[in-house]
């Protein structure tokens, strides 16, 4: 029966927990099924095992295995790191994440178990009707597993997108507006692009484990639909009429760049990847706004609005 490398990492957290002192490498070797009989295999495949539990957070010790002389070292996870800790949450309070749990469901995914671990609330389906609450589904994607194991173990992805094959150091995947992303950099573009996941063609590859290293991020902001693209980043050039730049500042974030005029008007400097959702926006102001560049970006709006007025 062959096994896979996932698979073998269980078994090697499985061995590690059940165990009452310290396993040497030659008794996980035996114990662990998927290691290789060859003692040099084992050994390589040994240490890449080793270097991704204490790269997912697993506390993993090396420790003298007692009663043997000479001494040789063993291993073991110690518990009291790896378990959940009790958060001694009271009845109303696991109420209160039962509700959530229940509220919301990402696919098929059974969120049960997790809450249990919690301490559960007993009956709380059936003896409490305020916590029978409609099930709202996120829906899934066959990339997501794959895409949140490469964010975690540092995994260059390769996909195909709009037809370009895309090599990206993933950061993060976020759920927004109905739609699953995936933010990373780009090196082809030296840049940081965010990508719809539903629109992948074809699977994702992964490349080697911690194969780059972790950029800096100020935050994780909510997308704005017209940075939720995979056209070309344009800069937007918009003025804004005085007795609306306040609204137009609220909804736009303090990270966009703006220029307060004499007369109260305010130009703002907005980042587009998605011209017709910028377009949508521009529009709610009705006469309050102008879309002052880039010239090829104002082309296009005076030209659909003809459009639409023809």
């Amino acid at each position: 029966m062959t096994i896979d490398k996932f698979e073998r990492l269980l078994n090697l957290i499985t061995a590690l927990l059940e165990t009452t002192r310290p396993l040497t490498a030659m008794e996980l070797q035996s114990r662990v099924p998927g290691y290789p009989d060859n003692k040099d295999s084992f050994r390589r495949a040994f240490e890449r095992d080793k270097d991704e539990l204490r790269e997912m957070g697993v506390p993993l010790l090396l420790e003298s295995v007692p009663g043997v002389d000479p001494p040789i070292d063993g291993y073991r996870i110690d518990r009291s790191r790896y378990y959940l800790r009790d958060p001694g949450l009271e009845t109303d309070e696991l109420a209160a994440l039962n509700l959530a749990a229940s509220a919301v469901r990402v696919g098929d995914v059974d969120q049960s178990t997790a809450l249990w671990k919690l301490g559960g609330v007993d009956g709380a389906s059936s003896a409490d009707p305020t916590l029978d609450v409609a099930m709202d589904a996120l829906p899934t994607d066959p990339q997501l597993a794959s895409l949140y194991q490469a964010c975690s173990e540092r995994r260059a992805c390769t996909f195909l997108y709009n037809d370009k094959v895309r090599v990206i150091e993933p950061q993060g995947v976020s759920y927004q507006r109905g739609h699953w992303y995936l933010t990373g950099w780009d090196s082809a573009t030296a840049s940081e692009r965010t990508f719809r996941v539903d629109r992948f063609s074809g699977d994702v590859t992964m490349g080697k484990p911690r194969s780059f290293d972790r950029r800096e991020r100020a935050s994780t902001p909510v997308m704005e639909p017209w940075q939720l693209g995979e056209g070309e980043e344009l800069v937007a050039r918009m003025l804004v009429d005085a007795d609306h730049v306040a609204w137009a500042a609220r909804q736009l974030g303090d990270s966009i760049p703006v220029e307060y005029l004499a007369d109260g008007s305010a130009i703002f400097d907005i980042a587009v990847v998605n011209w017709p959702a910028f377009r949508s926006f521009v529009l709610t102001f009705l006469d309050h706004a102008e879309l002052l560049g880039p010239e090829t970006m104002r082309a296009q709006m005076i030209s659909w609005l003809q459009m639409v007025a023809s």
